[in-house]
């Protein structure tokens, strides 16, 4: 019984042991990963602060500019919630907890009168549908560890054209996005924010350009609504890339955590197991010293 029980726990050990090494390269890979991941948020901020003093200056010299994206609309009956999730798992509870918010708020936007319309990035969002057997009106996946401008532009310019359509032909009175806000290497923060119709958002503090005080004289080419409008298209446009980013470096950061933690785990178990192959074999071979001593006691006894 003692060498079955000593074979099943060293099986135990290397089987754990070799979980331990994957689960310390995944660490590793996500560390690397989580620098990659910060260093494109810094550099996207830049165009982001840029967009923006754009937008706010062309509104500040022309008051009179209405366009429909900074217009609340009359009928939201029907409101848009983009989830951004990951493709993959081994992050710990990044997806259930933006899978929860989402659910969340949509059960809010039901309460308030309006229908949610789910828009999906990352494969656990869109299996997490799929499973449940609900409807998606857009989805994308395969690239929310290390996205690019395209994928952005892509899903910028679906949610602004559900915008811009009438609810009755199937549009949306509002955007609102699901996502992970990466703060540091411990903590990401969940966020729910609306990006339609738009709020200019003024940059304050570390973010503010150096040269802070009234808005330079600008001349608008061609016109001043045509301006508007592509700036504000490339607005919501990089606000979802921010969005893409901020969730990618949490991400790996929360994968980090999680695989950090599975090592220290597996690690304990091959201590525990191994302590128990131990007293398993220390059993065994105090039962093999007992049958030794058994049977040259039964042959001392015999030749007497």
């Amino acid at each position: 019984m003692a060498a079955a029980q000593l074979r099943a726990l060293r099986s135990r050990i290397r089987s754990v042991k070799s979980t331990a090494k994957i689960t310390r390269a995944q660490e590793l890979i996500a560390s690397a990963r989580i620098a990659k991941a910060q260093q494109r948020v810094a550099a996207a901020k830049p165009y982001a602060r840029q967009v923006t003093a754009a937008v706010s200056a062309l509104i500040s010299h022309h008051v009179h500019l209405d366009h429909p994206l900074l217009n609340e609309k009359p009928d939201a009956s029907r409101v848009a919630v983009l989830m951004i999730s990951s493709d993959r798992g081994f992050c710990g509870g990044y997806n259930h907890n933006v899978i929860k918010q989402a659910q969340a708020v949509g059960e809010l936007l039901r309460e308030q009168g309006s229908e949610p319309v789910f828009y999906l990035v990352g494969r656990k969002a869109i299996d997490n549908f799929r499973f449940r057997g609900r409807e998606a009106a857009g989805q994308w996946g395969g690239f929310t560890g290390q996205p690019a401008y395209e994928h952005a532009a892509e899903i910028g310019e679906t949610l602004l054209e559900a915008f811009c359509m009438p609810t009755s032909e199937g549009g949306v009175g509002g955007v609102h996005v699901v996502y992970t806000e990466f703060v540091s290497m411990l903590t990401q923060r969940l966020t729910v924010r609306r990006i339609l119709p738009l709020e200019i958002e003024e940059v304050e503090g570390e973010e503010a350009p150096a040269s802070a005080g009234a808005l330079p004289d600008y001349e608008f080419e061609p016109r001043p609504d045509l301006v508007l409008d592509g700036l504000l298209k490339q607005y919501v446009n990089g606000r979802v890339w921010h969005m893409l980013l901020e969730s990618a470096a949490s991400e790996w950061a929360a994968r980090r955590a999680a695989m950090m933690a599975a090592t220290e785990n597996a690690q304990e178990l091959v201590e525990k197991l191994s302590r128990q192959a131990n007293e398993a074999r220390q059993e065994q071979i105090t039962m093999e010293l007992s049958e030794i001593v058994a049977g040259a006691n039964a042959l001392t006894d015999t030749s007497e």
